[in-house]
């Protein structure tokens, strides 16, 4: 009886002291998550952590501002613009060898990149040009400056621009114009306060390669002298213009010569009379916009 006791014993006991069987975990299942999101979800519990601003060398710097200073450690050796402590880079955009200065209330040009070919600072407070603004900048192939304040450009600011093919100046208030680069292609001065006194009688002469010319809205009361050769596009409407010449487009020594490259000249809303001038237009393949009666 004790032997059967005993052995009923031991085989109700093993059961109750023996170890449950491991529970099954789920491993993680990585592909089910979008690592977007979570990655989002990091920076952003990052971001929360640091809310409070950064003291860096004794001074307030907030979040948003150190993370900018941050992320480019090269752009802080860009000297500071004349308007701002920020760097140029940080204040315009700088892209592949273009400056895009638009629209941000700046008073002079920035210092610009060594590289920069194009640059755009349209809609800004500019008010003068300095010769020292591009003495250092000889790869520009393009400046715009429209709708500025500009009413001067020191001599010799676009002299050393040997490669600019594109130049605007338009709706500014120069009442004359700086010695162009001899590289132009096209030059914008339209919507300005241009006399004719303003405009050398060589200005254009040596500009081989210009083929678009806006000068309209302005205060011309004639046309420019010796416009070159190469020359196709010329916009002079809305001036004070009220007589031409036969040596103004044509000459008046030459009744062969034609002026085979040039298809548009726009005159219109000037006080001239196009019809008092039929010899001016002899050479022209097509007769200039404008008044005629």
């Amino acid at each position: 009886m004790e032997a059967l006791q005993a052995t009923f014993f031991l085989v109700v006991f093993v059961p109750l002291v023996s170890p449950a069987p491991p529970l099954q975990q789920q491993p993680f299942q990585f592909d089910e998550y979008d690592t977007d999101v979570s990655m989002g979800s990091l920076i952003q519990q990052d971001y929360e952590m640091q809310s409070k601003d950064i003291v860096k060398d004794g001074t307030n710097i907030s979040l948003d501002t150190s993370l900018r200073l941050q992320g480019d450690d090269s752009q802080l050796d860009v000297p500071p613009t004349k308007d701002t402590n920020l760097p140029t880079c940080l204040l315009c955009v700088c892209l592949s060898g273009s400056v895009y200065c638009e629209e941000i209330d700046i008073e002079a040009v920035p210092p610009l990149p060594k590289e920069t070919a194009y640059l755009y600072a349209r809609f800004n407070k500019i008010k003068r040009i300095a010769a020292s603004d591009f003495a250092d900048i000889t790869t520009l192939r393009r400046i715009d400056f429209s709708g500025n304040r500009i009413e001067e450009i020191e001599d010799g600011a676009f002299s050393k621009l040997l490669l600019l093919e594109e130049l605007s100046l338009a709706e500014n208030r120069l009442v004359k114009l700086p010695v162009l680069p001899p590289k132009l292609t096209t030059f914008n001065a339209n919507q300005n306060r241009i006399k004719s006194r303003g405009i050398k009688a060589n200005a254009f002469k040596k500009l081989t390669n210009l083929a678009y010319l806006y000068l309209g809205h302005n205060a011309l009361e004639s046309v420019p002298l010796n416009l070159p050769e190469s020359l196709r596009v010329l916009h002079l409407q809305y001036n004070n213009i009220t007589t031409i010449t036969d040596d103004t487009f044509c000459k008046s020594n030459n009744t062969r010569y034609i002026r085979t490259r040039m298809d548009e000249i726009r005159m219109e809303g000037n006080p001239v009379v196009l019809a008092k001038h039929v010899n001016a237009f002899s050479c022209l393949r097509m007769l200039p916009v404008g008044t005629y009666y």
